[in-house]
Formats: structure tokens, sequence, C-alpha cells
């Protein structure tokens, strides 16, 4: 019995953008273009930038003065090759927690921090979707 057989349908259909807050905007679109995602809006000197991710947007904000952040969370994003993305990170000099692995729960990923601390999982289904 699949999730939405089990728990039924949510009103709410898809998640349309993530905003992270960063201490640097700069360093962090330099990041995350180094990773293929598509810059659409503000750039490095920017206070808001966005990135395209399929129907959605990551977005960036810079750290407003004297605003703290604090807590942790982990960004999912399936991937059309997951190692492959791996390799590209590698070549960027970018330092992956630890190479792909196929994990119990029937995905392939690896986890990258960001220049904010902020951990991504790139993954991609064992068994298509």
């Amino acid at each position: 019995m699949s999730y939405r057989e089990t728990y039924g349908r949510s009103d709410i259909e898809s998640i349309g953008a993530v905003t992270l807050v960063t201490h640097d905007m700069a360093g962090s679109i330099g990041f995350y273009t180094s990773l293929g995602f598509v810059l659409i809006d503000g750039g490095p000197e920017a206070s808001f930038s966005s990135f395209a991710i399929g129907e959605g947007f990551l977005n960036l904000m810079a750290r407003l003065g004297g605003r703290s952040t604090s807590g942790w969370g982990r960004l999912i994003l399936y991937v059309s090759d997951v190692d492959g993305l791996y390799r590209k990170a590698l070549e960027f000099g970018l330092t992956p927690e630890a190479p792909p692995r196929d994990a119990e729960w029937g995905e392939r990923f690896f986890h990258l921090t960001d220049p904010d601390g902020h951990e991504l999982s790139f993954a991609r289904p064992l068994t298509p979707r």
C-alpha cells in the first residue's frame, strides 16, 4: 500500500520554493552554480537571489544585519545522476560528507553542506516512482 493510500491526499500539491539565509551571497552563488543550479534572478551583490529547480525555486536571502539564524535542516533534491553530480562537486573542490551510497529506504544519495551550513542531500530513488 502506498503512502497516499494509507494516509490520504493532501490539499497541498507541491513546494514552490525554499528560501535559505546566507551570510555570503557571492560565495553561495558560486557554490550553487558550480553544482549546475541555474541562477534566474539576483546575483553576487543582491540581497535576494533565485535558482530554478524543476517547477520550483531555491532562493537565497542575505542575512539581515543584527538578525541571527539558528537551527538545522536538510534540503533533499532529486537529481538525474547522483554519481555524476558527486564527481562534479569533487571537480569544483567541494567536499561531500561521503561518496554516494544506496540507502535502506530506497534512495541513492550523498550529502553536501553549503557555505552557510545548510545540509543538502542529492538523491535518486532506486526504483522508478
